[in-house]
């Protein structure tokens, strides 16, 4: 292999390393009629280089999905995400997203329960009030992911 391939490679794999959106960018997200917020946390994860999908229904419908998703009325948002195998629930920043994806843990995905303030799609950042990013694990456990000021 010639230094420039190889230098070419190396930048290419130190970008994938960086940027796991670029290898799963679709994402599934499931979420209640007539939901703005869910809107705004969709162009979010565009911004990012994501490339959502949502499907708006019934508030039924969602709760059910959300209980078949592996998630419970505490860890609970408005809307629900998929992508690589997590479950996305709620107002995810997109590098949590990313770093998900790249590390791997043995988990369930990620929530924001409830609709902080200030969290991607629910306000400017910069009037954020202090919310956390949980790892919801395969036992029904979390711990913290991410902290927000």
């Amino acid at each position: 292999m010639t230094s420039i391939r190889k230098a070419a490679f190396s930048g290419l794999m130190t970008l994938a390393a960086c940027s796991p959106a670029i290898a799963q960018t679709a994402m599934t997200i499931v979420s209640g009629e007539g939901c703005g917020c869910c809107k705004e946390w969709v162009k979010h994860l565009e911004a990012a280089g994501y490339k959502p999908t949502i499907s708006y229904v019934p508030a039924q419908a969602l709760n059910e999905h959300k209980h078949e998703a592996g998630i419970s009325a505490d860890h609970s948002s408005c809307h629900t995400g998929k992508i690589g195998g997590y479950v996305i629930e709620g107002h995810v920043p997109a590098k949590e997203i990313a770093r998900l994806l790249r590390e791997k843990p043995e988990a369930v995905g990620l929530t924001v329960p409830g609709m902080p303030y200030g969290s991607p799609g629910m306000g400017p950042a910069s009037e954020a009030e202090p919310y956390q990013v949980l790892l919801l694990k395969k036992d029904g456990t979390t711990s913290v992911y991410a902290s927000y000021p």
